[in-house]
């Protein structure tokens, strides 16, 4: 079994679930008492969100390379940043180490071809669904026509996810919401979803809709279990 090296904290709340998705995997894969072996670098997201507001994307970049390098040294096989919106540094992370770097927008991608979707809609900060860095990866790398909401309801999507679910709050009131969005997408042609932040899963399910949905919390979390277990 490889070490599984997970750059955390971005939120707690889902490198968690990460933990968890992990472990469960590697165990329903072995058997018996079978767990992971994780090595964790758990950031303080509070540095992490100003430097986000902020635009200091190199900055970020320099803090999660460091993690990274820190997590490498603890003897990590592989390394998957528990986050979509801090692959916006990604390059600066893979670039850190000398061990695999698991794109989250590339694991998902794999899925969202498997399932063959052409046109799925992304729910994600305004970071992820607003700048190239994901939805270019997926469009330019994968040949994926990802939609995103119109500004009024990524505005929507945003709020909820920064002052609600990182802090583990989930309301009916924010389910509704995201519901209303993703079913006015459905309507105007998008053919799947895309849970594009670690913590949506928190507030949807694959049982909400009819057309296939991406959880990029579990859809991560299973590539890293792959490769660890890979022969």
């Amino acid at each position: 079994m490889k070490t599984i090296g997970l750059i955390g904290g971005m939120s707690w709340v889902s490198t968690a679930i990460y933990y968890r998705l992990i472990n469960e995997a590697v165990n329903e894969r072995l058997g018996g008492y079978h767990s992971a072996q994780i090595a964790l670098w758990s950031v303080d997201f509070a540095e992490i969100e100003r430097m986000q507001v902020a635009g200091d994307w190199g900055g970020a970049g320099e803090r999660l390379a460091d993690a990274a390098r820190r997590l490498e040294r603890a003897g990590a096989d592989v390394i998957l940043i528990t986050a979509n919106t801090m692959h916006k540094v990604a390059d600066a992370v893979g670039a850190a180490v000398r061990i695999p770097f698991i794109h989250i927008a590339d694991a998902t991608a794999s899925e969202i071809k498997r399932k063959s979707c052409r046109r799925p809609l992304l729910l994600a900060t305004a970071y992820t669904m607003e700048q190239e860095f994901y939805v270019g990866r997926l469009r330019q790398r994968h040949d994926i026509d990802v939609r995103v909401p119109n500004a009024r309801d990524r505005a929507v999507v945003h709020r909820v996810i920064f002052e609600e679910l990182v802090h583990d709050d989930v309301r009916p009131k924010s389910r509704a919401a995201f519901m209303d969005i993703v079913t006015r997408e459905l309507q105007a042609g998008a053919d799947g979803v895309i849970f594009g932040c670690t913590e949506i899963c928190l507030l949807l399910s694959q049982d909400d809709f009819d057309v296939p949905c991406f959880d990029t919390t579990a859809i991560h979390a299973q590539a890293a279990v792959d490769f660890s277990l890979a022969s």
